[in-house]
C-alpha cells in the first residue's frame, strides 16, 4: 500500500484558494492521423507534429494557471493499429524523451508517466525512468504522460494491488471505501483533473481516467490536435472559470 506521503500531491502557495481556471488539465490529443492524411502524407507524420506541439501547450501551463498537464500519448488499445505504426510511435516516443529531456528540467517541469510498463520495450522504460529521476526535483508544471495506459487497466491493477495488502491483512475490507482506491491509482500523487479536453471532434473518453474524472468538465472540440494552440487552451480555461460547479450539490 502507498505511504501517505506518497499519496498526497504537492501543494503551493495557492493551494486553497479559488481558482478562477483550471489547476489540473487532462488531454485526449486526437486527430494526428487525419490531419496528416489530408495533406497526403503517412499517419506517423501526423503524429511527429502532435509532439511538436506538445512542447508549445506545456510552456503555456504556467500563463494559464496551469499547475498540472495530463496528456493521454498511448492507449492500452492502441496496440490494435498497424505494426508500423505502433513501431512508428515507440521511436517517436524514445526520441522524443531524449530530445526534450534537458529542456523539460531547465523550464522547471516535473514529468510522470503513468501507465503499465510491462508491455514496452526496456530501451523506452529506461528512458521513462530517467526522464522522471531527471526532473523529480522540480516543483513547476507537473506533466503527466500517459502511455500504454487505460482506465479499466488502471483500476483492476489497483484493485489487485488493495485486494493483496487485504490478503496480507495491511488493509481491513471493512475499511474499503471510495477513499481508499484512488491511493492505490496510478495517479495517486496527483490531483483529480478539473478540465478534460478532446481534439479532433470525437465525443468520448476513450477509457481515459475513468476513476479521475468522476467530476470534471468535459470540452470536445473540433480542432485536431496538430491545429491545438496555446490560445485555444487559453481560451478553454476562460471558459471553465465561467461554469458553475456544484458538485452534486445544490446552491441557495
Amino acid at each position: 500500500m502507498p505511504s501517505d506521503t506518497d499519496t498526497c500531491y504537492e501543494k503551493d502557495a495557492s493551494e486553497g484558494q479559488a481558482q478562477a481556471g483550471p489547476r489540473h488539465v487532462a488531454i485526449i490529443m486526437d486527430g494526428n492521423g487525419r490531419w496528416a492524411q489530408a495533406r497526403g502524407r503517412p499517419r506517423l507524420f501526423g503524429h511527429h507534429a502532435g509532439a511538436q506541439r506538445v512542447r508549445e501547450v506545456v510552456e503555456s501551463c504556467p500563463e494559464f494557471g496551469v499547475k498540472y498537464l495530463t496528456i493521454f500519448a498511448f492507449s492500452t488499445e492502441n496496440w490494435k493499429r498497424t505494426q508500423v505504426e505502433v513501431s512508428g510511435l515507440m521511436s517517436l516516443f524514445r526520441r522524443y524523451i531524449s530530445k526534450e529531456m534537458k529542456a523539460l528540467a531547465a523550464q522547471n517541469v516535473r514529468v510522470r508517466f503513468i501507465g503499465d510498463r510491462l508491455r514496452l520495450d526496456a530501451k523506452l522504460v529506461q528512458l521513462m525512468d530517467e526522464l522522471e529521476h531527471e526532473t523529480e526535483q522540480n516543483d513547476g508544471t507537473h506533466l503527466t504522460i500517459a502511455l500504454n495506459y487505460g482506465g479499466r487497466d488502471e483500476v483492476a491493477r489497483a484493485t489487485k494491488r488493495l485486494a493483496q495488502d487485504v490478503a496480507e491483512g495491511r488493509l481491513r475490507p471493512e475499511d474499503v471505501d471510495e477513499e481508499t482506491l484512488p491511493r492505490y491509482l496510478d495517479t495517486h500523487v496527483l490531483p483529480d483533473p478539473d478540465l478534460v479536453i478532446r481534439t479532433s471532434g470525437e465525443a468520448r473518453i476513450s477509457n481515459f481516467l475513468l476513476w479521475q474524472s468522476a467530476y470534471a468538465e468535459y470540452e470536445f472540440i473540433d480542432t485536431l490536435w496538430p491545429d491545438f494552440t496555446a490560445e485555444e487552451l487559453g481560451r478553454l480555461c476562460r471558459k471553465f472559470g465561467s461554469r458553475d460547479r456544484r458538485f452534486g450539490a445544490v446552491k441557495t
